[in-house]
């Protein structure tokens, strides 16, 4: 299904600009019980030809596990955005802030896990002057955003009982809604393959690649972005 309507809208856009990144990323999860935890997560986005920041992400959230593998969560994101042109002389940087709530579904065929994520956020940006080169006061709402995520990982070497390495795939779609919304209903499509290390059941680290396909307002115009992301991983019980 995703496939599909990737290739409808390719098939109508006008135009599509290819740029590369790399994203390092530090996820920590505080484990209170068997239920309940806290995860928190750091995220610095680059352009890499030119070097240049292109986003910068604090997230937090705390989840409650519901039983038969399924568990809902809520938390606070801020972004910190500059320009999406790695050669622009505009130094901005636009806050944006993210409520949002989702649910999580983990499963086991045999050696597979499957892993479901149904999201929703609201997205609230920093109000800007019209040039796009000062802050004004104020926060406004601009969209709700819906997304879903399917990710698999099959356990490729096993070491011993706590060091396992894994590949990891995934893909997920990001939907718009809401009045302002007119002809980017479509956000954005991300498919992910990577290689994930586990040293012991507390720390990983993970490697891989990312394609992240977005569509502009306009409707019309479209980003394709390469990224290679470098994520660490500890929890702490």
């Amino acid at each position: 299904m995703v496939l599909i309507m990737i290739g409808s809208i390719c098939s109508a856009q006008k135009q599509v600009e290819h740029q590369q990144q790399v994203w390092y990323a530090y996820f920590n999860t505080i484990q209170f019980d068997t239920t309940w935890s806290l995860t928190s997560e750091f995220q610095e986005r680059r352009f890499i030809n030119p070097s240049a920041q292109h986003q910068f992400i604090i997230r937090a959230q705390v989840r409650r596990k519901l039983g038969a593998g399924w568990a809902v969560s809520a938390g606070m994101c801020i972004f910190y955005h500059r320009s999406n042109d790695p050669e622009s002389d505009n130094d901005l940087t636009v806050p944006e802030f993210r409520p949002h709530i989702e649910f999580n579904h983990k499963q086991k065929i045999h050696f597979l896990r499957l892993e479901h994520r149904y999201k929703v956020e609201a997205r609230f940006f920093h109000n800007t002057n019209t040039t796009l080169t000062d802050l004004e006061e104020g926060y406004t709402y601009t969209t709700m955003r819906i997304r879903y995520q399917l990710q698999l990982a099959y356990p490729l070497v096993k070491f011993n009982d706590a060091q396992t390495l894994s590949l990891k795939a995934g893909d997920e779609i990001l939907l718009n809604a809401g009045k302002k919304i007119v002809k980017n209903v479509f956000d954005q499509n991300r498919w992910f393959v990577g290689l994930n290390m586990a040293f012991s059941p507390s720390f990983s680290v993970e490697v891989g690649y990312l394609n992240w396909f977005q569509e502009q307002s306009s409707g019309t115009d479209y980003y394709n972005r390469d990224i290679l992301r470098l994520t660490l991983y500890q929890v702490i019980q």
